[in-house]
């Protein structure tokens, strides 16, 4: 399964902070009973153009991974939940949600291994 998830109008507290992005990839393989295979590792980035910068985040799991890209000026995440074992992708989607303060999201989730893998896609608001 391969959950991806772009995320509108995030708390800027949230997307700003290595530490806060940090906790999440930590803890949450476990949360989705993933097997966490290293820690994470996080890194700010400022690009040429000031709304270019953000924090990137990855942690690698025995199931494959999970990365976070946000950028603070736009307001805006990308999470990719990445994994060759099923998880409650409902469950995710709205774990990202609360976490980052979504009010909007676009949600694809790609089926992952299988020649004819099913596409789902969605869009959710948040009220």
């Amino acid at each position: 399964m391969h959950l991806i998830i772009d995320g509108f109008r995030a708390n800027r507290e949230v997307l700003e902070s290595e530490d806060m992005i940090y906790d999440l990839l930590d803890k949450y393989p476990e949360r989705i009973n993933m097997t966490k295979v290293a820690p994470p590792r996080v890194f700010r980035f400022v690009g040429s153009k000031p709304e270019d910068w953000g924090v990137s985040g990855f942690v690698i799991i025995a199931e494959s991974h999970i990365s976070i890209h946000t950028f603070p000026e736009r307001r805006y995440v990308n999470i990719d939940v990445f994994s060759c074992k099923d998880f409650d992708e409902k469950k995710a989607i709205e774990d990202m949600r609360e976490k980052f303060g979504l009010a909007e999201m676009k949600t694809y989730l790609l089926g992952r291994g299988l020649q004819d893998a099913p596409i789902e896609t969605a869009q959710i608001k948040a009220v």
